[in-house]
């Protein structure tokens, strides 16, 4: 019987949907998080009659046939990135950026990855690092007598440093942008690297190019609508349980035929 084989590929596929939604739910408060949906289409069709094919000797053809279907798979998993809501925090080093674009970050194999996040820090040696430490490209290091840091929507970083009248210009953060931003590949630790489905990277200046612009003192929060996602995981346990109750029922049909023979 089919619909024992049927029901089971949608507990898997409802399972993963579970999976992804708690993903999404775990990382409501996570900076930049981009909201993830996974992607579904159903399996082939065992074709008993093949619509369109003849009926009779005639040349009467048939307007439906008879089509099987064996289940559901998942497809891919989809990445939302439409921009999230932008938050003040007045921190001199924390920035956002308004439209699209990624800071650039130097990973610890020298492969060049991606990020939204912009709560950055300062490093032993004054440069500017992500919170896990990771130097940002291009580098920008910050005298350890500066009074105060500026960063303006080009990403020009300068600081007042003391004795001199005008701020010293200390370096530009250079953004990155992608013709297919979905096809990034997350790695953790609030970065992404670059993939061939996503295309090479387009750096330039924020503000210029497409790219969106920096704003100093903000962080971009998740994009991820809490009641949405409560909404989808309820619906995806209803769905679990009703193909739950498929196998069930398909068992009972069994065992009737079993104690009929």
């Amino acid at each position: 019987m089919r619909s024992l084989n049927i029901a089971a590929t949608g507990l898997q596929a409802q399972q993963l949907y579970v999976d992804v939604t708690s993903q999404n739910l775990a990382n409501v408060n996570t900076t930049a998080y981009k909201l993830q949906r996974p992607e579904f289409s159903d399996l082939l069709y065992q074709n008993q009659r093949a619509p369109g094919s003849n009926s009779s000797d005639n040349g009467t053809i048939l307007p439906t046939g008879i089509q099987l279907g064996l289940g559901v798979r998942t497809t891919s998993i989809s990445r939302n990135t439409t921009q999230g809501t932008l938050t003040s925090t007045s921190g001199p080093i924390d920035v956002a950026i308004q439209g699209r674009g990624y800071i650039q970050v130097t990973l610890p194999s020298g492969q060049i990855g991606y990020t939204r996040d912009g709560s950055l820090q300062i490093g032993p040696d004054g440069s500017l690092v992500t919170n896990d430490g990771f130097l940002i490209t291009p580098t920008i290091t910050i005298p350890q007598n500066a009074t105060s840091i500026s960063i303006n929507q080009s990403g020009e970083v300068s600081a007042t440093i003391p004795n001199q009248t005008a701020a010293q210009i200390l370096g530009q953060i250079q953004t990155a942008n992608f013709i297919n931003e979905a096809g990034l590949q997350a790695v953790g630790n609030n970065l992404f690297t670059e993939t061939a489905a996503s295309g090479s990277a387009i750096v330039g200046s924020p503000g210029q190019d497409g790219l969106g612009t920096i704003l100093q003192g903000f962080l971009e929060t998740s994009n991820v609508n809490p009641v949405t996602e409560l909404t989808n995981l309820i619906k995806a346990q209803r769905v679990y349980e009703m193909n739950s109750k498929v196998i069930t029922k398909t068992d009972e049909m069994l065992q009737s035929l079993n104690q009929s023979v």
